[in-house]
């Protein structure tokens, strides 16, 4: 079953920027799995973020962060990136990466297999 290890989370500013990593945990490899970014807000249900296909598939974002989010993986270093700009407070969540089946409906029902510990990110004034 993979693993992923979540990082790259923080405090910023809005309209600032910042590049979650995915990797996956030593002794896995998910170059042939879609991988894609889950977040859960306080009092939110979780909501898929986005996700990019394996072996260089095309990639699927949630509406509300087209445009500012980008979603690219090297899968020699079998890392996956959750790139942000123009962050908002609305995007203030734990982020957190999976295997799943990734289309236009990516969101938590299209993950299989287990969830990375997540990565706080705060945008806040």
């Amino acid at each position: 079953q993979l693993r992923f290890v979540e990082s790259g989370g923080g405090t910023v500013q809005p309209g600032g920027s910042l590049r979650l990593s995915c990797a996956a945990a030593p002794g896995y490899s998910f170059e042939y799995y879609a991988i894609g970014w889950v977040r859960q807000a306080p009092g939110k249900e979780p909501e898929g973020v986005g996700c990019r296909g394996s072996r260089g598939g095309s990639a699927h974002y949630l509406e509300a962060v087209k445009g500012r989010f980008t979603i690219s993986r090297d899968d020699a270093k079998n890392t996956v990136y959750l790139q942000m700009n123009n962050l908002t407070p609305d995007d203030t969540a734990v982020y957190r990466c999976a295997a799943g089946f990734c289309n236009d409906n990516w969101g938590p029902p299209s993950v299989f297999g287990s969830w990375g510990q997540g990565t706080q990110v705060t945008v806040a004034s």
